[in-house]
């Protein structure tokens, strides 16, 4: 631990500095100029920029950019199927320095035990983690979970030191009709950050959204919305994820003078994507690539990320700023060559010096074993909801279309790409069982299940053959959570996550290998999308418009109701 006159005297030259960063470019993020200068760091601080400076321990990077760390604004870490250990050491190294994330998946599957290891866990990564509580544990009332937080059960952790505010505030109509239990926690929340999350929503409506304290958004999906957002003075997070991607729609919004109000968040982003293409890091090239201005991108990505969460010790490479830094060959290029989290350089050894805590929620999945028989769905009508996928997009199409019942029960129709979708609850509540279909998959064979299932987590399946299906859920439970993919009475590929039925034990290469042959096991059965797993999460979450599914059955979300 460093003291207060170590650092003073450190920047102002009197004593070697802890470390020096020598013979670099710095991105200076006021001005836009590229100045090459040391960087004097002191324990985790930086103390010294502008000038040539002495080192107890100095490191030549000659050739490269220095930039702020980048900030991951809105993030579930369950999403990425692993750890918080785990996703340090898978994300860190591509230059992201802090997370602010929302533990709501865990959360909804064993409650504030979940929020606690979260906050636990983020005193021992390198990365700095941020815990925002959980605000819609149910998101709605149309929805079975393993937990319930109201107000009362959060206020406790409110000013932990890990706790950064209220995170997303998905019920946007719950909050709109005044619904108690969230008016309780926007009171408790008064004048402290509260995080929105209101795709879609304009006009008079957003503007009662806002007054109820909601300063970040990260659902806009048209540059249209987005800069209405902005108007009104929310902070647009944009997103651009694993199956939610927003980059490109929002683009056009990121100008250098619109830039301090501009983020940039991943919300859901699997090892596999990250393997690909990677993480902000992605972001930040794709954003230069697309036309934005470097001086833009790399403001979003750190300074800008830190003003909207009031992290007012970060987002500049100066003097008196936590010494977060990435070594960049290039602005446009964005590839990252080496990183510094709080002064501590990111490598191997540093990874596995940290302390670790064990997991908890396991043997989560307590799903009713069921059959082919239990997916029937029985209907009179022909006319039939049916979920549309956009692909790229969680938003979802409410179409109908006619399907006939046979023996009293809809069967799939795959020369118009029509499959089943179930929802088995898994907490052991009540056992509900519902049934739908959804469009866009393209699966001609075989069943995909899960129990990543936004936000209630229950087990989600879609199938073409219900006995698949059947072998697909059971399978489920055997593994303590999971995604499975099944074909012909086979288990073709699995991944387990006995961590609350969401992230795996293993590391994240084992992940990302693991991925790869599901998605391999998932394009033989003539899926069509590129993220299928994460993408029928998402077909459960009944707060995003406009037609979802829960184990209490298909839910119409514009009415905000289940469809009788």
């Amino acid at each position: 631990m460093t003291t207060l006159a170590q650092r003073i005297d450190q920047g102002r030259g009197l004593e070697p500095a802890d470390l020096v960063l020598k013979n670099a470019r710095v991105y200076d993020l006021i001005t836009g100029e590229l100045v090459e200068t040391d960087v004097a760091i002191c324990g985790d601080m930086i103390v010294g920029t502008f000038g040539r400076y002495e080192g107890r321990r100095e490191i030549d990077l000659t050739g490269r950019i220095l930039v702020p760390g980048f900030i991951d604004t809105h993030l579930h870490i369950e999403s990425s199927l692993v750890t918080p250990f785990e996703f340090d050491r898978c994300v860190t190294p591509h230059g992201v320095t802090t997370a602010i994330c929302d533990p709501h998946e865990i959360a909804n599957v064993c409650g504030l035990t979940g929020i606690r290891y979260f906050l636990d866990a983020s005193v021992r990564t390198l990365m700095d983690i941020r815990v925002q509580l959980s605000s819609c544990v149910p998101s709605t009332h149309m929805e079975t979970t393993g937990a319930v937080l109201e107000a009362a059960d959060l206020i406790p952790l409110i000013d932990h030191p890990r706790s950064l505010g209220l995170a997303e505030f998905m019920n946007y109509p719950g909050v709109l009709m005044k619904d108690p239990g969230c008016m309780a926690k926007l009171d408790a929340w008064a004048g402290r950050h509260i995080d929105g999350h209101a795709p879609l929503l304009r006009g008079k409506d957003l503007n009662g959204y806002i007054s109820a304290g909601i300063r970040t958004e990260h659902e806009a999906t048209s540059a249209e919305e987005g800069l209405e957002k902005l108007r009104k003075g929310m902070r647009v997070l944009i997103r651009e994820g694993s199956v939610s991607k927003d980059l490109h729609a929002l683009a056009p919004l990121l100008t250098e003078r619109h830039s301090p109000y501009l983020c940039f968040c991943t919300d859901d982003r699997n090892p596999l994507d990250i393997a690909e293409h990677g993480h902000l890091d992605y972001i930040i090239r794709t954003a230069i690539a697309l036309g934005a201005p470097p001086l833009a991108a790399y403001r979003a990505a750190s300074l800008s990320a830190a003003e909207a969460f009031g992290l007012k010790d970060r987002g500049l490479i100066a003097p008196g700023k936590r010494a977060d830094i990435v070594a960049i060959d290039g602005l446009e290029s964005c590839r990252v060559a080496q990183v510094f989290a709080g002064g501590v350089e990111v490598t191997d050894a540093a990874f596995a010096a940290r302390e670790t805590i064990p997991p908890v929620a396991r043997h989560s999945v307590k799903a009713p074993k069921v059959t082919a028989e239990s997916f029937r769905t029985g209907a009179n009508r022909r006319e039939t909801p049916v979920i549309g996928i956009l692909p790229g997009k969680i938003i979802t199409e409410h179409l109908t279309f006619d399907i006939a019942p046979e023996g009293g029960d809809k069967k799939p129709d795959l020369t118009r790409d029509l499959i089943k979708i179930a929802v088995v609850e898994r907490h052991g509540k009540n056992g509900n069982i519902a049934t739908g279909f959804v469009k866009g998959f393209g699966l001609q064979r075989g069943a995909i299940a899960s129990t990543v299932c936004h936000d209630h987590h229950n087990i989600v399946v879609v199938g073409a053959d219900a006995a698949d299906m059947a072998l697909a859920a059971n399978r489920l439970t055997d593994l303590e959570g999971g995604f499975v993919v099944a074909a012909g009475g086979q288990i073709l590929a699995e991944l387990a996550l006995p961590v609350a039925g969401l992230m795996s034990l293993d590391p994240f290469e084992t992940v990302r290998d693991r991925l790869v042959d599901l998605r391999a096991a998932a394009k033989s059965l003539g899926v069509t999308l590129e993220e299928p797993f994460l993408q029928l999460a998402f077909l459960a979450l009944p707060v995003i418009p406009h037609l979802k599914i829960t184990d209490h059955g298909m839910v119409d979300v514009d009415r905000f109701e289940v469809i009788p």
